[in-house]
């Protein structure tokens, strides 16, 4: 197979180079979306076969055979067409012939470097890598939306958040020169305001030299920023041992984590914070502590936690991501059940951390119950770390893993 790809932008009246028209004139099986037929329908071979690049993609590869031409958007490299080919056609023959793609073009009518811009794609994706640019504060970040991640409901995210410092600049229909138009607004103009289709934008934050107020990061947030549970101060993981905790669960290495028993999200929270690529899933029993994870989230600009509420031993975990490192911050007495129900999806590589507390009135022998867990269930017990904060109890990190 070979596939020769060109690139387009929305202009009903392409000129392209002699190279490619001569590439036009002499194929035979042409491809694209039903926009692109639109606009190169006229320059077609009469006898042209066309097939539409729709869903399902698997109907369309079954059409192709010997040589195809496809017309995609912009650079068919950058989150396009030719990248799809490539997944599933590795052995596949590909030449491309790009042009620019919309947020080059935005940036050229703004007349903005893009060099350091950091390009997030929510067509047909999840907000994850979105939310990511936004935690680790990107100053300049590209977005290439669909009809349900609209310049509309971005913005509105975005100041959920908190994330006011930026300003957004939308461009819509570019590369038509009839009609081509460049939007610049403040984030709650764009959350008003509808936006024809095809649409993309570039939020712009703030720098040191303006007068606008950034958003306030840390690295440990202090144990008196959260909205506590009944404002009790020991219903929280204090911040050295929180952050000994997100050491311990070797995070950076890490893509799907599990806290079970989050009660304020203080853990969840701070290991968003410091690592941004996690995909996090919250649960917890106690059904005020979903108002509390929420509030805590929105006031650290934290988005992008799945929260469950309930017995979780009582909840399908089936279908959620796989963890491959878990915190148990709390656990009723059955912390052997709850191990043992992680370990039925846990990867093979996956880790399971739990802190032990020493306090004269805890009836529960919390590091008898995780020895008798580790040892019945088969797992390794990998070195504590003791560790004792001020006036409050002593705590022992515990760590095992397959």
């Amino acid at each position: 197979m070979k596939f020769i790809v060109i690139g387009i932008t929305d202009n009903p009246k392409p000129c392209f180079p002699p190279e490619v028209m001569e590439i036009i004139r002499r194929g035979k099986v042409f491809s694209g979306g039903k926009r692109h037929h639109e606009i190169v329908a006229p320059f077609l071979p009469a006898d042209a076969q066309w097939i539409d690049i729709t869903a399902p993609i698997d109907s369309v590869f079954e059409q192709y055979h010997d040589e195809v031409v496809v017309f995609a958007s912009g650079d068919p490299l950058f989150f396009g067409f030719a990248n799809t080919i490539k997944r599933r056609m590795p052995d596949a023959e590909i030449v491309v012939y790009p042009t620019f793609n919309s947020l080059q073009m935005l940036a050229h009518r703004l007349v903005m470097p893009y060099h350091d811009m950091r390009i997030v794609s929510l067509t047909g994706r999840p907000w994850s890598e979105f939310d990511k640019a936004l935690i680790e504060r990107a100053e300049k970040i590209g977005v290439l939306t669909d009809k349900e991640h609209t310049p509309a409901t971005i913005a509105q995210r975005m100041l959920e958040y908190g994330y006011t410092n930026y300003t957004i600049y939308v461009g819509e229909h570019l590369g038509n020169p009839s009609l081509e138009k460049v939007t610049t607004l403040t984030l709650e103009e764009a959350a008003k305001t509808e936006f024809a289709m095809p649409n993309c934008l570039i939020l712009y934050s703030c720098n040191s030299s303006d007068s606008c107020s950034k958003k306030e990061t840390w690295f440990g947030i202090p144990d008196n920023e959260f909205t506590l549970l009944d404002g009790r101060e020991k219903m929280i993981t204090k911040m050295p041992i929180r952050l000994l905790t997100l050491q311990a669960l070797d995070l950076p290495k890490r893509h799907v984590f599990w806290d079970i028993g989050f009660c304020t999200g203080s853990v969840s929270i701070e290991a968003r914070l410091q690592f941004p690529h996690l995909h996090i899933e919250a649960f917890e029993i106690r059904p005020e502590c979903e108002a509390i994870i929420q509030e805590n989230a929105h006031r650290f600009g934290i988005p992008g936690i799945n929260v469950h509420i309930g017995d979780f031993l009582e909840t399908d975990i089936t279908a959620l991501p796989h963890p491959n490192a878990v915190f148990i911050g709390g656990h009723g007495g059955e912390l052997k059940e709850i191990m043992k129900k992680v370990l039925t999806v846990l990867t093979d590589d996956g880790i399971i951390v739990f802190n032990s507390v020493v306090a004269p009135k805890v009836t529960v022998d919390s590091k008898k119950l995780w020895d008798e867990a580790c040892k019945s269930l088969g797992l390794q017990q990998l070195p504590p770390l003791h560790i004792q904060l001020n006036d409050n109890h002593p705590i022992t990190i515990l760590k095992c893993s397959r």
